[in-house]
């Protein structure tokens, strides 16, 4: 009882701190962060610059800013917009608790009586079942003949079993009895069934492999906000239905297409979110999404070590997300995707309505008659160059192919995403199979992501986009394979190296998201971004596979690892960098980047781009 009570009180008190931490965030947005520098900002900028607007038109920043650039409007819709952040990391991660294995060993009914009533690790167990760490799951010592006539008390010691003969057992003991996954629901037990359940988390990144082409489609044709509304919804809908399943078929099923709608949500609530806010402020909206994000995924630790049993697990995860559905409804639609379909008045009111709720005056009718017949012609422009545009598309990928340079950057980029991939969600989903207390090791593994959020911004502003991703690759490299080394028999040791390989990893994989973007000619980017980040989805499809070659051979998760990230850190070194530099517009200008530093005074002065304090 008094475990139950410790445990209770130690929940009650990490949610009151995500709550705490939550609230000091979005504080912090509304005082307002004016020396912060936006990453999100710098590519927009950057963009922009190569292609000059008239000193008259009106552009949606400018009516932002009358609108109010952070008030109690845009306070509102990114508390509200947090929520499927939070369902994404429930989405992505809780397979590693539904579809989690379990300890477990043969029953020895020679030395115990019924298995659901026996201690599962009494003394005599090592002279009955073969032992590592644990015992053998599915396999025990052939016992030897007892002699009938014998009166004596059987005693079970290495005398009464054949250790040189090992033979499989149908009756199981579990360790913890209360503790319900697929794997002893579904009968998943022994390695004859393990890549059943590594499958799961395979499937699972499968189903988020075809989400970016379906949300793509969705998103471009009905809107961002009803795009959000529909992955919330139907995602927390499929989680609920999977929770009542009675065979393994239908729970993998309904994996794939839960992560399909559950795991899409956070990209169209991050694009919605940094729409309606200033800038400057788009930086600190950034990192309050992913300190959240990693806040998520640790109230999904404690959650799991709560509830045991995976469909009470699955239930309090995703009923949530049913009834979040009416807070979702109160948020608006994205304006720049109003302004792309032409619907300009839908747009203008959502903008007087920022105002309103801000506390601001209405927006001036000159001003949004001049906002509204710029956006008519740029749509219009576009409208007369969309057939030009499309066979120039395919002539740029053309020339992609014909240069060496920008195919091997395409090439190396792609396996940067599948290096970053792997290793991170291989460390994540490995970290419930360290020694020690599974839960807490999971909920660590998450936390050690904060830092690296918080502090990514000044990094990569002191030190670069290519050191930054250098170093950290090599560094998360060079701990896992010192994981592997003498240091592994101190557990806090070991744990240590653990952590701070996923903390490296963690900053990798946010500065990569940049990076990318900034490398690519305009025309060609965003498919070249689509592409590298669907080559990194095979990382996250590999990464579940990992217990199965640990099977083969302990070290080789951590050794593949540690050599695939310093390999892809090292290779990191031929990209360009591009702090402060202007973004390529062509594929010359890409083939030819350079850092500022690295240019001539005359083209540095020409061809740069200064972060605004």
């Amino acid at each position: 009882m008094s475990v139950c009570v410790v445990r209770a009180g130690f929940i009650r008190c990490c949610y009151k701190l995500a709550l705490l931490s939550g609230t000091i965030w979005l504080r912090a947005v509304a005082i307002g962060a004016s020396r912060w520098r936006t990453l999100a900002l710098s590519v927009s900028l950057k963009m922009s610059k190569s292609a000059p607007t008239s000193p008259h038109s009106v552009e949606l920043e400018d009516i932002l800013e009358e609108a109010g650039p952070f008030g109690r409007f845009q306070l509102w819709q990114c508390g509200i917009l947090l929520l499927p952040v939070i369902f994404t990391a429930f989405s992505n991660l809780c397979y590693v608790f539904t579809a989690g294995d379990v300890h477990y060993r043969c029953h020895v009914p020679e030395c115990e009586t019924a298995a659901e009533a026996v201690p599962f690790a009494p003394d005599w167990l090592r002279a009955a079942i073969p032992y590592e760490e644990l015992p053998a799951k599915c396999d025990r010592y052939q016992p030897l003949p007892r002699n009938v006539t014998d009166e004596t008390v059987f005693v079970c010691d290495a005398d009464r079993f054949n250790q040189s003969v090992v033979e499989r057992c149908s009756t199981l003991v579990f360790e913890d009895p209360s503790e319900r996954t697929i794997v002893n629901e579904f009968n998943l037990t022994c390695n004859d069934n393990r890549w059943k359940v590594t499958l799961v988390g395979s499937v699972h990144s499968a189903g988020q492999f075809v989400s970016l082409a379906m949300t793509g489609l969705i998103s471009d044709r009905y809107g961002r906000r009803w795009t959000l509304l529909l992955c919330v919804g139907m995602g927390a809908i499929l989680a609920n239905v999977r929770s009542f399943t009675t065979s393994y078929r239908a729970f993998l099923t309904l994996e794939f297409f839960e992560a399909m709608f559950g795991s899409t949500s956070y990209t169209t609530a991050f694009i919605l979110m940094l729409e309606l806010v200033e800038p400057k402020r788009r930086v600190i909206i950034n990192s309050v999404i992913l300190v959240v994000y990693v806040l998520a995924e640790t109230v999904l630790g404690l959650l799991a070590m709560q509830f045991r049993d995976w469909r009470i697990l699955s239930r309090v995860l995703f009923v949530p997300g049913i009834l979040a559905i009416p807070l979702l409804l109160t948020t608006v639609e994205s304006v720049r995707w109003l302004l792309t379909k032409g619907r300009q008045s839908t747009a203008v009111n959502i903008l007087q309505r920022v105002a309103k709720i801000n506390g601001r005056p209405p927006i001036s009718q000159a001003t949004l008659d001049e906002f509204c017949h710029h956006q008519r012609a740029k749509l219009e422009r576009e409208r007369n160059s969309g057939s030009t545009g499309k066979q120039s598309f395919v002539q740029l990928l053309g020339q992609t192919c014909k240069n060496r340079r920008l195919l091997l950057r395409v090439a190396n980029c792609s396996f940067s995403w599948f290096t970053n991939a792997m290793v991170y969600y291989g460390l994540t989903l490995n970290s419930v199979t360290l020694a020690g207390d599974k839960y807490s090791n999971f909920i660590f593994v998450t936390l050690v992501e904060i830092p690296p959020s918080l502090a990514m911004n000044y990094i990569l502003n002191r030190f670069g986009r290519r050191k930054t991703q250098c170093v950290s690759l090599v560094l998360s490299g060079v701990f896992c394979l010192l994981a592997l080394t003498a240091l592994k028999d101190f557990t806090w040791l070991k744990m240590s190296l653990f952590l701070m390989s996923k903390m490296a990893i963690s900053l990798s994989f946010s500065t990569l998201y940049i990076y990318t973007a900034e490398i690519f000619p305009t025309n060609l980017r965003q498919s070249f971004i689509s592409f590298c980040s669907m080559v990194g989805r095979f990382g996250s499809m590999l990464a579940p596979q990992m217990p199965l070659l640990q099977s083969f051979w302990a070290p080789l998760p951590m050794l593949l690892f540690g050599t695939v990230a310093i390999l892809s850190g090292v290779l990191v070194l031929e990209f360009p960098e591009t702090t402060d530099a202007t973004l390529p517009n062509t594929i010359e200008e890409a083939v030819e980047l350079r850092s500022p530093s690295k240019q001539a005074p005359a083209e540095a002065e020409k061809g740069t781009y200064s972060t605004p304090g």
